[in-house]
């Protein structure tokens, strides 16, 4: 078990999954009566701590006293690893959600999700369409563009652990430039502990290192499979799609016909960042706050 560190923003969140295996994340905010709980799910290596500075916002008064949930998809952050890599499936992650959702007592939610996140709120507008409030997606649709998902899965095969932080900070310096010439040293050096660890005087990465299986048996030179029977499924809930100007994951042609089929999609566009969007930079924080309020439902006349 890995010890969380504390922070009166929040409390250690754990539960079991249906499988016995411990999840685990970040509860922020207090339980509030008046308004559904947020629900935030991370990309594919990523973990609750990428919704740090979000949560913390939309969980002030000014943000809007949000509850809010940042769950870690099994061996990833510091829920426990499986024992089985096939196991690692948007599938079994959206079973997850539920099973956390459920352990949290929630009955309807809001979902943020960041990329993988993302396709595992689209399976829940399939799976439990009767809890869901509200839906953004971070930098992801229906197709997934084959360029990203191969740049996605490069990174991760070639992932060592650095000798130190100055060479962790400098190392994602190198990798995201190109697609974040926004951020700021003081971002990028944040992102890299946001990624490593220490532990046993070493740098090690906060997720599986079995997780670039998962993407080892994708065939590149076919189209790959579209989930636009699963983003159909959110038609009758208020979404927000926010895109990174630079993603090479989300295309404008994707994001235009997703807008098509979704007349009412809140689109948002961040210039200057790549795959995905930093949640906790720009003005993200309060336009995400701002829809949250908006896909309240109407309180009922007495």
């Amino acid at each position: 078990m890995h010890p969380m560190p504390h922070s009166p923003d929040y409390k250690d969140f754990s539960c079991s999954a249906a499988d016995g295996l411990i999840l685990r994340g970040r509860m922020y905010g207090n339980d509030n009566r008046t308004r559904s709980p947020v629900i935030c799910l991370a990309g594919l290596s990523r973990n609750c701590l990428d919704f740090h500075n979000l949560a913390t916002y939309l969980s002030s008064e000014q943000g809007g006293s949000n509850r809010i949930l940042a769950i870690d998809y099994r061996g990833r952050g510091f829920s426990d690893h499986d024992k089985d890599w096939q196991n690692y499936t948007i599938f079994q992650e959206a079973e997850d959600t539920i099973s956390a959702a459920m352990a949290a007592g929630f009955q309807h939610f809001h979902v943020i999700g960041t990329s993988r996140g993302g396709l595992i709120a689209m399976l829940l507008g399939s799976m439990r369409p009767a809890a869901l409030r509200s839906v953004i997606l971070n930098d992801i649709g229906p197709v997934l563009e084959g360029q990203g998902l191969l740049r996605i899965r490069n990174t991760l095969a070639k992932h060592r652990s650095p000798k130190n932080w100055a060479e962790a900070e400098e190392e994602f310096v190198k990798l995201g430039q190109l697609q974040f010439p926004a951020l700021t040293d003081a971002q990028w050096r944040e992102e890299a502990h946001r990624i490593f660890q220490e532990k046993n005087n070493k740098l090690i990465p906060r997720y599986d290192p079995k997780l670039v299986k998962t993407l080892q048996g994708i065939n590149f030179d076919v189209r790959l499979a579209d989930m636009w029977p699963q983003f159909a499924s959110l038609g009758k809930f208020p979404l927000m799609t926010i895109r990174g100007e630079y993603s090479d994951l989300l295309s404008r042609e994707t994001l235009d016909q997703m807008s098509f089929l979704h007349p009412r999609m809140d689109m948002h566009e961040v210039t200057g960042q790549g795959h995905a969007p930093r949640l906790g930079t720009a003005d993200l924080p309060e336009r995400i706050a701002g829809f949250l309020k908006n896909a309240e439902p109407a309180k009922k006349q007495h």
